[in-house]
């Protein structure tokens, strides 16, 4: 289970398109225009993403960064390339857990984007199976059990150095669940794989991120 594999040239494309679609959005308050005709194939195809927003304690160094926004699209629901835009414009202004971007906040901010595979439904006979199914470094997980849907991206276990048993945990408590539903039969848990593009700095170099637990 892998992502479709996009070249860095591609990702330099979608973290500029991100960034561009924020500061489009800032100054005419509307969503980037961008004509699909206009687009490479591979663009327009329906893919799920997602777009995040970091804070650099310095702004020439990637170190110290924390979130400053993060939303996107799990399902390949929406051209990759419109899934973008509307990603980036969520994440800047309407993640609910923080305050919508500032203007002088532009060049203080690193730009992510995260094209997702379609999740697929980790099968197991008893919970416990998770703890050795769900690799940390591969594997992006959504728990769904009733109206409760969570959803964490494959890099966070290891920005917050979390073993499989702790990254479960936070999926649930994402979900508003307690943090042990994992171990719940009504609970059902999908992986997906990610590939990752950022800046290095605020609007610097673009660069594809490996991860490794």
């Amino acid at each position: 289970m892998s992502v479709q594999s996009f070249t860095l040239e591609d990702g330099v494309w979608m973290v500029r398109l991100a960034r561009k679609s924020i500061e489009y959005f800032m100054d005419k308050n509307e969503l980037l225009s961008v004509k699909e005709n206009d687009m490479p194939r591979v663009m327009r195809e329906k893919m799920g993403v997602f777009v995040s927003i970091y804070r650099l304690a310095g702004a020439s160094s990637g170190e110290g960064k924390s979130l400053r926004g993060c939303i996107g699209f799990p399902l390949p629901i929406k051209p990759l390339y419109r899934g973008i835009v509307e990603s980036a414009v969520e994440a800047a202004f309407n993640d609910p857990r923080f305050p919508p971007l500032k203007r002088d906040e532009l060049n203080k901010v690193i730009i992510e984007v995260t094209v997702l595979t379609p999740p697929k439904l980790i099968d197991v006979s008893n919970p416990i199976e998770y703890l050795r199914k769900v690799k940390i470094g591969r594997d992006g997980l959504i728990i769904e059990r009733g109206i409760y849907r969570g959803l964490l991206l494959p890099q966070v276990p290891i920005e917050y150095n979390w073993d499989v048993e702790e990254y479960l945990m936070h999926l649930c408590l994402k979900a508003g669940l307690p943090p042990n539903a994992w171990l719940e039969p009504e609970s059902k848990i999908y992986r997906f794989t990610g590939q990752i593009f950022c800046e290095k700095s605020p609007r610097g170099e673009v660069v594809e991120e490996k991860l490794s637990s």
